[in-house]
Protein backbone atom coordinates (compact mmCIF):
# COMPACT_ATOMS: atom_id res chain seq x y z
CA UNK A 1 0.00 0.00 0.00
CA UNK A 2 1.27 3.48 -0.93
CA UNK A 3 0.12 6.23 1.43
CA UNK A 4 -0.30 9.61 -0.29
CA UNK A 5 -1.17 13.02 1.07
CA UNK A 6 -3.08 15.32 -1.30
CA UNK A 7 -3.69 19.03 -0.66
CA UNK A 8 -6.98 20.06 0.87
CA UNK A 9 -8.29 23.55 0.21
CA UNK A 10 -7.67 25.75 -2.82
CA UNK A 11 -5.75 23.06 -4.75
CA UNK A 12 -8.06 20.17 -3.87
CA UNK A 13 -10.42 20.33 -6.85
CA UNK A 14 -7.59 20.85 -9.35
CA UNK A 15 -5.64 17.94 -7.84
CA UNK A 16 -8.58 15.53 -7.88
CA UNK A 17 -9.33 16.51 -11.49
CA UNK A 18 -5.69 15.91 -12.41
CA UNK A 19 -5.85 12.42 -10.89
CA UNK A 20 -9.11 11.78 -12.74
CA UNK A 21 -7.48 12.64 -16.06
CA UNK A 22 -4.55 10.42 -15.07
CA UNK A 23 -6.97 7.51 -14.63
CA UNK A 24 -7.70 7.50 -10.89
CA UNK A 25 -11.24 7.94 -9.56
CA UNK A 26 -11.05 9.62 -6.14
CA UNK A 27 -14.29 10.29 -4.28
CA UNK A 28 -14.52 12.56 -1.25
CA UNK A 29 -17.27 11.61 1.19
CA UNK A 30 -18.72 14.62 2.95
CA UNK A 31 -16.20 16.16 5.31
CA UNK A 32 -14.06 13.04 5.51
CA UNK A 33 -10.33 13.50 5.10
CA UNK A 34 -10.00 9.95 3.78
CA UNK A 35 -11.43 9.73 0.24
CA UNK A 36 -11.90 6.43 -1.55
CA UNK A 37 -9.84 5.61 -4.63
CA UNK A 38 -10.34 2.90 -7.24
CA UNK A 39 -6.75 1.67 -6.88
CA UNK A 40 -6.37 -0.93 -4.09
CA UNK A 41 -2.65 -0.12 -3.89
CA UNK A 42 -3.30 3.49 -2.83
CA UNK A 43 -4.40 5.05 0.45
CA UNK A 44 -5.12 8.78 0.34
CA UNK A 45 -5.53 11.44 3.03
CA UNK A 46 -6.42 15.08 2.43
CA UNK A 47 -4.26 17.53 4.37
CA UNK A 48 -3.30 21.17 4.24
CA UNK A 49 -0.47 21.60 1.76
CA UNK A 50 1.52 23.31 4.50
CA UNK A 51 1.71 20.04 6.48
CA UNK A 52 2.30 17.40 3.84
CA UNK A 53 6.09 17.62 3.50
CA UNK A 54 6.55 17.18 7.27
CA UNK A 55 4.49 13.98 7.33
CA UNK A 56 6.31 12.68 4.26
CA UNK A 57 9.71 13.42 5.78
CA UNK A 58 8.72 11.65 9.02
CA UNK A 59 7.43 8.58 7.15
CA UNK A 60 3.84 8.96 8.29
CA UNK A 61 3.10 9.27 4.56
CA UNK A 62 5.04 7.61 1.76
CA UNK A 63 4.55 10.58 -0.53
CA UNK A 64 2.36 13.48 -1.43
CA UNK A 65 1.72 16.58 -3.47
CA UNK A 66 2.58 19.97 -2.08
CA UNK A 67 4.22 23.23 -3.05
CA UNK A 68 7.94 23.81 -3.18
CA UNK A 69 7.23 26.77 -0.89
CA UNK A 70 6.03 24.55 1.95
CA UNK A 71 8.90 22.11 1.50
CA UNK A 72 11.17 25.12 1.84
CA UNK A 73 9.27 26.56 4.80
CA UNK A 74 9.42 23.24 6.67
CA UNK A 75 13.02 22.62 5.55
CA UNK A 76 11.88 19.08 4.72
CA UNK A 77 14.35 16.43 3.59
CA UNK A 78 12.28 14.62 0.95
CA UNK A 79 12.82 13.20 -2.52
CA UNK A 80 11.40 15.31 -5.37
CA UNK A 81 9.85 12.89 -7.88
CA UNK A 82 8.57 15.47 -10.35
CA UNK A 83 7.36 19.03 -10.83
CA UNK A 84 3.67 19.31 -11.65
CA UNK A 85 2.73 22.49 -13.50
CA UNK A 86 -0.85 22.97 -12.46
CA UNK A 87 -2.70 25.18 -9.98
CA UNK A 88 -6.13 26.63 -9.33
CA UNK A 89 -5.59 29.44 -11.86
CA UNK A 90 -2.49 29.02 -14.00
CA UNK A 91 0.36 26.70 -14.91
CA UNK A 92 2.85 29.43 -14.05
CA UNK A 93 4.75 29.39 -10.75
CA UNK A 94 3.23 31.22 -7.81
CA UNK A 95 5.43 33.92 -6.31
CA UNK A 96 6.15 34.70 -2.70
CA UNK A 97 6.63 38.45 -2.57
CA UNK A 98 7.25 41.19 -0.09
CA UNK A 99 4.59 43.85 -0.45
CA UNK A 100 4.08 47.23 1.17
CA UNK A 101 1.45 49.98 0.97
CA UNK A 102 1.55 51.97 -2.25
CA UNK A 103 2.59 55.15 -0.41
CA UNK A 104 5.03 53.42 1.92
CA UNK A 105 8.70 54.41 2.13
CA UNK A 106 9.67 50.73 1.86
CA UNK A 107 11.39 50.22 -1.48
CA UNK A 108 13.77 47.30 -0.85
CA UNK A 109 14.49 44.57 1.67
CA UNK A 110 16.94 46.90 3.42
CA UNK A 111 14.04 49.21 4.30
CA UNK A 112 12.54 46.45 6.47
CA UNK A 113 15.17 46.98 9.18
CA UNK A 114 13.31 47.18 12.51
CA UNK A 115 9.92 46.80 10.82
CA UNK A 116 7.06 44.38 11.54
CA UNK A 117 6.15 41.80 8.86
CA UNK A 118 3.17 39.43 8.72
CA UNK A 119 3.27 36.19 6.75
CA UNK A 120 2.33 32.50 6.72
CA UNK A 121 5.87 31.75 5.58
CA UNK A 122 7.67 32.66 8.80
CA UNK A 123 10.76 30.44 8.59
CA UNK A 124 11.53 31.18 4.94
CA UNK A 125 10.99 34.90 5.50
CA UNK A 126 13.36 34.94 8.46
CA UNK A 127 16.02 33.13 6.40
CA UNK A 128 15.55 35.63 3.57
CA UNK A 129 15.98 38.57 5.94
CA UNK A 130 19.07 36.99 7.48
CA UNK A 131 20.60 36.46 4.02
CA UNK A 132 20.15 40.21 3.46
CA UNK A 133 21.51 41.21 6.91
CA UNK A 134 18.17 42.68 7.95
CA UNK A 135 16.63 42.36 11.42
CA UNK A 136 12.86 42.64 11.56
CA UNK A 137 9.96 41.26 13.58
CA UNK A 138 8.27 38.45 11.61
CA UNK A 139 4.89 37.30 12.91
CA UNK A 140 2.69 34.44 11.74
CA UNK A 141 -0.49 35.41 9.93
CA UNK A 142 -3.53 33.16 10.05
CA UNK A 143 -4.87 34.58 6.80
CA UNK A 144 -6.26 37.79 5.29
CA UNK A 145 -2.69 39.03 5.44
CA UNK A 146 -3.31 41.88 2.99
CA UNK A 147 -5.66 43.74 5.36
CA UNK A 148 -3.04 44.00 8.12
CA UNK A 149 -1.04 46.76 6.46
CA UNK A 150 -0.47 49.52 7.34
CA UNK A 151 -2.41 49.52 10.64
CA UNK A 152 -1.02 46.32 12.18
CA UNK A 153 2.22 45.67 10.31
CA UNK A 154 4.57 47.57 8.01
CA UNK A 155 4.78 44.98 5.24
CA UNK A 156 3.74 41.45 4.36
CA UNK A 157 5.22 38.43 2.64
CA UNK A 158 2.44 36.73 0.73
CA UNK A 159 1.83 34.40 -2.17
CA UNK A 160 0.43 35.63 -5.45
CA UNK A 161 -0.36 34.22 -8.88
CA UNK A 162 -1.47 37.36 -10.70
CA UNK A 163 -0.88 40.17 -8.21
CA UNK A 164 -4.49 41.33 -8.54
CA UNK A 165 -5.40 40.78 -4.87
CA UNK A 166 -2.45 42.84 -3.71
CA UNK A 167 -3.36 45.68 -6.07
CA UNK A 168 -6.96 45.56 -4.87
CA UNK A 169 -5.68 46.20 -1.33
CA UNK A 170 -3.50 49.10 -2.52
CA UNK A 171 -0.27 47.19 -2.05
CA UNK A 172 2.75 47.13 -4.35
CA UNK A 173 5.23 44.31 -4.77
CA UNK A 174 8.65 45.42 -3.56
CA UNK A 175 10.68 42.21 -3.97
CA UNK A 176 10.17 38.57 -4.93
CA UNK A 177 11.57 36.06 -2.45
CA UNK A 178 11.21 33.02 -4.75
CA UNK A 179 8.87 31.23 -7.12
CA UNK A 180 7.15 27.96 -6.32
CA UNK A 181 5.64 25.11 -8.31
CA UNK A 182 3.78 22.04 -7.12
CA UNK A 183 5.96 19.01 -6.37
CA UNK A 184 5.27 15.29 -6.21
CA UNK A 185 7.43 14.13 -3.31
CA UNK A 186 8.41 10.89 -1.60
CA UNK A 187 9.82 9.87 1.74
CA UNK A 188 13.47 8.94 1.21
CA UNK A 189 13.07 5.41 2.61
CA UNK A 190 9.90 4.86 0.59
CA UNK A 191 11.71 5.98 -2.57
CA UNK A 192 14.41 3.39 -1.91
CA UNK A 193 11.80 0.63 -1.61
CA UNK A 194 11.65 -1.14 -5.00
CA UNK A 195 7.87 -1.66 -5.08
CA UNK A 196 7.01 1.82 -3.84
CA UNK A 197 9.46 3.47 -6.20
CA UNK A 198 7.93 1.62 -9.16
CA UNK A 199 4.46 2.75 -8.05
CA UNK A 200 5.62 6.35 -7.62
CA UNK A 201 7.14 6.37 -11.11
CA UNK A 202 3.97 4.98 -12.70
CA UNK A 203 1.81 7.62 -11.00
CA UNK A 204 4.25 10.36 -11.95
CA UNK A 205 4.15 9.39 -15.64
CA UNK A 206 0.35 9.41 -15.62
CA UNK A 207 0.09 12.75 -13.81
CA UNK A 208 2.59 14.44 -16.13
CA UNK A 209 0.87 13.01 -19.20
CA UNK A 210 -2.46 14.40 -17.96
CA UNK A 211 -0.86 17.83 -17.51
CA UNK A 212 0.70 17.63 -20.99
CA UNK A 213 -2.73 16.95 -22.44
CA UNK A 214 -4.37 19.76 -20.53
CA UNK A 215 -4.01 22.48 -23.16
CA UNK A 216 -3.80 20.27 -26.24
CA UNK A 217 -6.27 18.63 -28.60
CA UNK A 218 -5.99 16.18 -31.44
CA UNK A 219 -7.01 17.01 -35.01
CA UNK A 220 -7.75 14.46 -37.72
CA UNK A 221 -8.41 15.26 -41.37
CA UNK A 222 -8.60 13.67 -44.81
CA UNK A 223 -6.37 15.12 -47.53
CA UNK A 224 -6.11 14.41 -51.27
CA UNK A 225 -2.55 13.67 -52.37
CA UNK A 226 -2.38 16.69 -54.65
CA UNK A 227 -3.19 18.97 -51.65
CA UNK A 228 -0.82 17.31 -49.19
CA UNK A 229 2.01 19.87 -49.44
CA UNK A 230 -0.39 22.80 -49.06
CA UNK A 231 -2.11 21.27 -46.01
CA UNK A 232 1.20 20.51 -44.28
CA UNK A 233 2.35 24.05 -45.02
CA UNK A 234 -0.81 25.36 -43.30
CA UNK A 235 -0.04 23.47 -40.10
CA UNK A 236 1.41 25.27 -37.07
CA UNK A 237 5.14 25.97 -37.04
CA UNK A 238 7.08 23.03 -35.68
CA UNK A 239 4.74 20.33 -37.00
CA UNK A 240 6.62 18.80 -39.90
CA UNK A 241 5.83 15.12 -39.39
CA UNK A 242 2.09 14.56 -38.91
CA UNK A 243 0.84 10.99 -38.59
CA UNK A 244 -0.21 9.84 -42.06
CA UNK A 245 -2.46 6.83 -42.78
CA UNK A 246 -3.80 5.34 -45.98
CA UNK A 247 -7.49 5.65 -46.75
CA UNK A 248 -9.62 3.14 -48.63
CA UNK A 249 -10.33 5.87 -51.17
CA UNK A 250 -7.56 5.98 -53.76
CA UNK A 251 -5.47 9.15 -53.82
CA UNK A 252 -6.33 10.23 -50.25
CA UNK A 253 -4.53 10.16 -46.92
CA UNK A 254 -5.60 10.69 -43.31
CA UNK A 255 -3.47 13.13 -41.30
CA UNK A 256 -3.41 13.49 -37.52
CA UNK A 257 -1.71 16.14 -35.36
CA UNK A 258 -1.68 17.34 -31.74
CA UNK A 259 -1.82 21.10 -31.19
CA UNK A 260 -2.47 23.64 -28.45
CA UNK A 261 -6.19 24.24 -28.14
CA UNK A 262 -5.81 28.03 -28.20
CA UNK A 263 -4.67 27.98 -31.84
CA UNK A 264 -7.36 25.64 -33.17
CA UNK A 265 -9.66 28.49 -34.22
CA UNK A 266 -6.87 29.80 -36.44
CA UNK A 267 -5.61 26.60 -38.02
CA UNK A 268 -8.85 24.73 -38.82
CA UNK A 269 -9.95 27.38 -41.37
CA UNK A 270 -6.41 27.41 -42.79
CA UNK A 271 -6.40 23.61 -43.15
CA UNK A 272 -9.81 23.71 -44.81
CA UNK A 273 -8.71 26.36 -47.31
CA UNK A 274 -5.57 24.34 -48.07
CA UNK A 275 -7.69 21.34 -49.10
CA UNK A 276 -8.28 19.24 -45.97
CA UNK A 277 -11.72 17.66 -45.53
CA UNK A 278 -13.53 15.77 -42.78
CA UNK A 279 -11.66 17.71 -40.09
CA UNK A 280 -12.30 16.43 -36.55
CA UNK A 281 -11.13 17.94 -33.27
CA UNK A 282 -11.06 15.67 -30.18
CA UNK A 283 -10.00 16.11 -26.54
CA UNK A 284 -6.98 14.40 -25.00
CA UNK A 285 -6.63 12.92 -21.52
CA UNK A 286 -2.95 12.01 -21.65
CA UNK A 287 0.07 12.93 -23.77
CA UNK A 288 3.33 11.14 -22.97
CA UNK A 289 6.48 12.76 -24.35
Amino acid sequence: MLRLGLPKGSLQDATLELFRKAGFSIKVHGRSYYPSVDDPELSIVLLRAQEISRYVEDGVLDGGITGHDWIRENDSDVHIISTLRYSKATDKPVRWVMAAPEKSDIHSVKDLQGKRIATELVNATRRWLKENDVEADVEFSWGATEVKVPDLVDAIVDVTETGSSLKAHHLRIVETLFESLTKFIANNDAWNDEWKRDKFEKISILLESAINAGDRVGIKMNVPLDKMDAVIAAMPEGITNPTVSNLHKEGWRALEIIVEEKIVREIIPALKRAGAEGIIEYPLNKVVF
